[in-house]
């Protein structure tokens, strides 16, 4: 009777979890949605209900294509890119080196600094006069009149992307470098005795046992990705033009520059849509990808 009362009672510990969550998750999600199909800016109390007029304006309109179009490009380039080089700097690490401890350490530092630091610290670095790079190729003789990486409209979102794979790769490594640690010797050193060489026992002892970790690292860097905001807002404001505008930073945009809270909400519950169901395919196939491996 004792043990029955304690486990009724255990419930009401979950009680101020719960009311932080319906608070600062369900309630806000509920008013979005309410917001999205009204004219509300953000400032005035009244505002009238204008059915799904910010929905047809968006998909009529030029934003939400091309918001969509460079958070893809970036999601993937981001997800592919990182993982690759988290993935090569693992194996790397995972070697027999004098001095790994510390390459280790190195590689990991970028991720402990804030996206405020690191985009201010490389705005600098591709200042086209007196930036780090700039000043680098004119030492060594080499023109870089041309060079405006993020003043190019077709280099701008690649370099944000770089960046962000730069931050985050310590991550990525550290991830894939514990998994690495989880495969056995002796599984090794049979791959061996039977032939196999770096590439094959890579291919078909490594990277079987490495499948929770590239789910892992796919499903961080995708979310990343499709939340992209700190660097497109830090180092270019979304420019030159419309270049690095992703999917959150035009609904900022939309809602605290151009006072559009209503359209903005709805741009916020397509994001919502699209990053779910984006995430849960990816995590499905990965899952799937896990069992058959």
């Amino acid at each position: 009777m004792k043990s029955t009362v304690m486990k009724k009672t255990m419930y009401f510990f979950a009680v101020p979890a719960l009311l932080f969550y319906l608070t600062f998750w369900i309630f806000p999600i509920t008013k979005l949605f309410q917001y999205s199909v009204t004219d509300y800016n953000g400032f005035a109390q009244t505002f009238n209900y204008i059915g799904f007029d910010n929905y047809r304006a968006l998909f009529n309109g030029g934003t939400l294509g091309n918001s969509i179009s460079n958070t893809l490009v970036y999601t993937v380039v981001s997800v592919v890119a990182g993982n690759l080089i988290g993935l090569a700097l693992a194996l790397l690490l995972n070697m027999k080196i004098r001095g790994k401890g510390f390459y280790r350490s190195i590689s990991y530092i970028p991720t402990l600094f804030s996206a405020i630091v690191v985009g201010f610290i490389w705005s600098y670095v591709y200042m086209p006069d007196s930036g780090m790079i700039a000043t680098f190729l004119d030492k060594l003789g080499i023109p870089n009149d041309n060079l405006n990486f993020l003043g190019s409209y077709s280099s701008a979102l690649y370099s944000i992307i770089f960046v962000e794979i730069w931050k985050n790769v310590g991550t990525t490594m550290i991830i894939f470098l514990a998994g690495l640690q989880t495969v056995p010797n002796d599984l090794l050193e049979a791959g061996r005795i039977d032939g196999c060489g770096g590439w094959k026992l890579l291919r078909y002892v490594k990277l079987p046992l490495l499948a929770t970790s590239i789910t892992i690292n796919t499903t961080l860097s995708l979310i990343n990705g499709l939340k992209a905001f700190d660097f497109p807002f830090i180092m270019t404001n979304g420019g030159p033009g419309t270049s690095t505008n992703t999917l959150i930073y035009s609904i900022y945009k939309m809602a605290f520059t151009e006072q559009m809270f209503g359209k903005a909400s709805a741009l916020g519950i397509i994001s919502f849509i699209l990053i779910i169901a984006v995430t849960a395919v990816s995590v499905l196939l990965m899952n799937r990808k896990e069992v058959s491996a």
